[in-house]
Order: structure tokens, then sequence, then C-alpha cells
């Protein structure tokens, strides 16, 4: 990690705030090591912990990663309920881990249709790291882009409804604030790995102005120095939100 620091201080690269990131690839590096779908889950919530940190050490504030999509239950009974099983078990485990690390976490998506044991483990972890004032991490679970926006807008029309809210006064920064990501920054550069480009319904509305980065590496072998990589190409980019 020294290194790293070293190269972020003699090239003087700004360091994204807020990072998203779709962990593709889980399944392909089992699949090339004659493994089960789930041991590649396994690795790559691994990988999770140690990019974590590796980002925290790098000045990075905020991480938000995809975890489970509403269209990941298209998959297999088999894979999703080893799916599930997991996160269950990263949740419980995750509470030791923050509380050691000083760190935030939330979890974003569709609560509703998750288990119960689930919902209850995410209200645990996310009660007892709610003072933290290290890195925050935002886990979506069950999450679709396109159902978080239609979930806010029928809160909204709720209020519009009950003659609480007037429909003249709906601004972006009211539909930000009925969003999962309520109080969080938008993201300033998307990472995705496995070599796919597309947000596969992800953070399609706090993604409007980030920089995206593909790469070709699988999840699981994505490394500090990868994420150096992508900070590099962050830093190349010229951000002009519209403007000239």
């Amino acid at each position: 990690m020294e290194s790293i620091l070293k190269a972020i201080k003699e090239e003087n690269l700004d360091v994204p705030k807020h990072i998203a990131i779709i962990l593709d690839g889980n399944g392909r590096w089992a699949k090339k090591r004659n493994m089960p779908r789930n041991y590649g889950h396994v690795q790559g919530s691994k990988t999770v912990e140690q990019i974590i940190e590796d980002g925290y050490n790098m000045g990075i504030e905020y991480i938000t990663v995809y975890a489970f999509s509403t269209e990941n239950w298209r998959r297999s009974a088999e894979e999703v309920d080893a799916l599930m099983k997991l996160l269950a078990k990263y949740l419980i485990d995750c509470i030791e881990r923050s509380t050691k690390n000083n760190m935030k976490v939330r979890v974003i998506g569709d609560k509703s249709g998750l288990d119960t044991k689930l919902v209850t483990r995410i209200n645990e972890l996310e009660e007892t790291t709610k003072d933290a004032t290290g890195l925050k991490f935002t886990i979506a679970i069950n999450y679709g882009g396109r159902d978080e926006i239609k979930r806010a807008v029928q809160k909204i029309a709720e209020e519009a409804a009950a003659h609480t809210l007037d429909p003249k006064n709906i601004t972006e920064e009211l539909i930000s604030s009925k969003l999962d990501t309520s109080g969080l920054p938008d993201p300033d550069l998307l990472i995705r790995t496995s070599g796919e480009e597309r947000l596969s319904n992800f953070l399609p509305w706090q993604l409007a102005y980030t920089e995206f980065y593909f790469t070709d590496v699988l999840w699981p072998d994505f490394k500090k120095e990868d994420l150096l990589k992508a900070i590099r190409y962050y830093n190349g980019r010229e951000r002009r939100f519209g403007g000239v």
C-alpha cells in the first residue's frame, strides 16, 4: 500500500470521493477454475473487503457496490439460495468489521422482497454503524434503478394526492431525497469489471455525470493496483457537468 500511496502523492492524483462498483465476473472466475459459481461469489466477497480497506486508505470516502439486483432472481434457485446465504453471513461478519474499522454501512434496494431474517440483519447492521465516521459503505441488495425511481415517484404521488405537496414544487433535489441513496453524494467514478460495458440498471439517476471505467479483470482478481489504474483513468477525464 505504501507504493500506491506514494504514486498518488507523486502523481498528484485527485482521488474520487465516491466510487460505485458493479462486481462482475464472479461466476466466470469460478468456471475458469472448474469450481461452482458460488465459489466465485465467496471469493468476490473477500475482494470487496480488501478493496474497501484499500480504497479508504487511498482517501475514498464512499464506496457503493452492486451485490444483488432485482433481475438476479432470474438465476437458478440453487444460485439465488447460495447468494442469499452468503449475503446473510456477510452482513453478520460486517457488523464486527465495521465496528472495528469505524465504517458506516447502509443497504439500498427493495427490502420488502427479502427474507425477514435478512432484513433483521440489515437493520441491525445499519443501527450498529449509524454513528461511524469512517468510510461510508453502501450495499445494493434486491436493487434495480428503475424500481428505485418507481418507488420514489410513488412516494411523491402519494404526497401530491394527499395535498401535502404541490406538483409545482417537485424538483430534482426532491426526487433525489426520495431515492434509496438520499443523503449520499452522486458517484464520481463507476467501475465495472469483467469486460462488460453497461449499467445493468444500477443507479441510473445518480450516475448522470459519473465517469465510467471498464476493465476486463474479473472481480475476484481485482486488486489495489487495479483500483489505482481506475483512479488514474479518472484523473485523465475532464468533468464539465454539461458546461464548456
